[in-house]
């Protein structure tokens, strides 16, 4: 029988201790997760790492939008996973895209040399989920030696990519590690296990906290309508972790 594994996506140091607290087996560790995640501090790796004892995947983007890079980015982004992986990080999610929405090979290419240089894992995210077709790319990302993909199916939530993601699993399973991601909840962790056979989930478990000097008179940082911040809840983890190991 497989082990299940449950990562969540952390956008800050006290994300990550919360997940550890609720019973995360790994984090996805991101700044600015109201874009989608993009690259985060090496301040918040080392303190993350310092606090906490799961496995650490830094996501490694540049930008918020699409994953068609210009080679400043692609630059930076390079410099960027050798400073992480010289960190204590224990893989690096990524992707580059052409601008046609297929796999970028030679960039991917070399981030895998990267990454398994340092003996860690090469994550392709759900970049994956905007390629012009799953199953050529999936080869090409087994071919590049990458050893996880995020996806949700190629749909806004895993649960609605179900029928794709059973597939996947049937045709790659044994050449490639895959993470269901988006929208997974204590609610659908069991139902998406039993309809895609897959055993690594990935979510947020999100709740928000006010913060009342994010709007103050006429001026207002809000992105948010309720002048407030998500944040990783130690109960939600905790729920969605107790519900994956009901059987």
């Amino acid at each position: 029988m497989k082990t299940d594994i449950f990562e969540v996506c952390a956008g800050s140091v006290q994300d990550c201790i919360n997940a550890q607290i609720g019973g995360a087996d790994r984090i996805e560790l991101n700044s600015a997760l109201y874009l989608g995640g993009l690259t985060p501090s090496l301040a918040m790796l080392k303190l993350v790492k310092e606090k906490i004892n799961l496995k650490v995947i830094c996501m490694n983007r540049p930008r918020a939008a699409g994953f068609c890079y210009n080679d400043n980015e692609t630059e930076m982004m390079f410099k960027d996973a050798e400073i992480f992986l010289e960190n204590g990080a224990d893989g690096i999610a990524f992707g580059f895209l052409n601008a046609d929405a297929t796999i970028n090979i030679t960039k991917i290419r070399k981030m895998v040399e990267l990454i398994h240089r340092y003996h860690k894992e090469a994550v392709f995210h759900r970049a994956f989920d905007c390629v012009s077709d799953p199953y050529v790319a999936a080869q090409q990302l087994i071919d590049c030696g990458v050893d996880r993909i995020l996806t949700s199916g190629l749909q806004p939530t895993a649960i609605e990519g179900a029928v794709l993601l059973r597939k996947l699993q049937s045709e790659f399973g044994k050449q490639i590690e895959l993470l269901a991601g988006s929208g997974i909840n204590q609610d659908n962790i069991q139902e998406l296990r039993k309809k895609t056979g897959i055993h690594q989930f990935h979510s947020s478990c999100k709740a928000w906290r006010k913060d009342l000097t994010t709007t103050v008179g006429a001026v207002s940082y809000a992105y948010h309508d309720k002048d407030d911040y998500e944040f990783v809840s130690a109960e939600i983890v905790q729920r969605v972790a107790q519900s994956l190991k009901e059987q």
